[in-house]
């Protein structure tokens, strides 16, 4: 529907990778398969931490939240990706659109609080092991998770809402997503407004939360170092280095994604990167957890054990 001065678009072509059709097969395999073992893994992992007494500690509260963080993220583009894998015709609707950008951007946000959180968690619990079950109690626990909730979920609200109201002079999205940076392409005129919000939260959710990561970091470095015994040293690497793992492969992909300069690579690295970030992170997070920590391997071999099947033909 055109308008003397606007065009308002009732739905979006996405370019995806339709460049590359020999490609598209491949990236089809590759986003399924990773898609559906980071619903397995991080489905697994809610259902062990929900179920073993054990793991209902602060920091197995805080792995089950992002488990579904990873969930809602890659359910919101992965299979509106595979679809349009397969089809000629690449389009989604507006209100589609709007929704796809809102939870990547507020599953993408929170995580960012989070993984914030969870340092904090790993500090209090290694520079401060006697006070860390008042310091982190439940209570406590719920609502620095609720507020990393509330936190992405609003500036999301905030970077999507401004986004859908900037005129646009085109349909065909750069992307195979509804990517707010590729949203804000088709702009008919640079908007000053949406550009210092994007700034503001950007700022406030990338380098803000990095830079408390590291510096709890360089105290829980310190206060490792400081323990006598070599099997506490290797216990406290342990819990804090599946952590970290994971912070440098989210950080790592969202900061080449959204603090680059604008011309520093094509559209299509950044499609790549995009899609790794969206598929490979979730899938990686519960295998990381799982490989370097004892109490989730005991918890996955007690769920396993209940299983008839498992306890007649194999064991963990």
């Amino acid at each position: 529907m055109q308008g003397e001065n606007l065009t308002v678009w009732s739905f979006f072509l996405l370019e995806g990778f339709s460049r590359s059709p020999a490609l598209e097969i491949v990236l089809f395999v590759f986003s399924l398969v990773t898609y559906l073992i980071a619903l397995l893994g991080n489905s697994t992992l809610i259902l062990i931490i929900v179920r073993d007494s054990r793991l209902q500690t602060p920091m197995y509260l805080f792995l089950g939240n992002l488990s579904v963080l990873d969930i809602c993220y890659t359910s919101a583009s992965i299979p509106t990706l595979l679809v349009n894998l397969l089809s000629s015709q690449k389009t989604i609707i507006f209100s589609g659109c709007a929704v796809q950008m809102y939870l990547s951007l507020a599953m993408g946000s929170t995580e960012c609080v989070l993984l914030a959180v969870m340092a904090y968690d790993r500090y209090v619990a290694i520079c401060d092991p006697l006070r860390y079950p008042v310091i982190m109690s439940r209570q406590v626990c719920m609502q620095m998770a609720a507020v990393s909730w509330v936190t992405g979920c609003l500036t999301a609200l905030l970077e999507t809402s401004f986004t859908l109201q900037v005129p646009l002079c085109g349909n065909l999205i750069d992307h195979f997503t509804c990517e707010i940076l590729a949203v804000l392409k088709l702009a008919c005129a640079r908007s000053l407004l949406v550009d210092t919000i994007m700034l503001v939260v950007s700022v406030l959710l990338l380098p803000g939360p990095m830079l408390f990561i590291c510096i709890s970091y360089v105290f829980i470095l310190s206060a490792i170092l400081r323990i006598s015994s070599a099997e506490g040293r290797n216990k406290a690497f342990s819990t804090c280095g599946a952590h970290l793992t994971v912070v440098i492969l989210y950080y790592g992909a969202a900061l080449s994604m959204y603090l680059k300069p604008p011309s520093s690579s094509s559209q299509e690295v950044d499609k790549i990167i995009s899609l790794l970030y969206g598929v490979l992170t979730p899938m990686l997070n519960p295998i990381i957890y799982s490989l370097r920590n004892k109490e989730v391997k005991e918890a996955v071999k007690k769920v396993l054990g209940r299983i008839p099947l498992y306890r007649t033909h194999g064991h963990l």
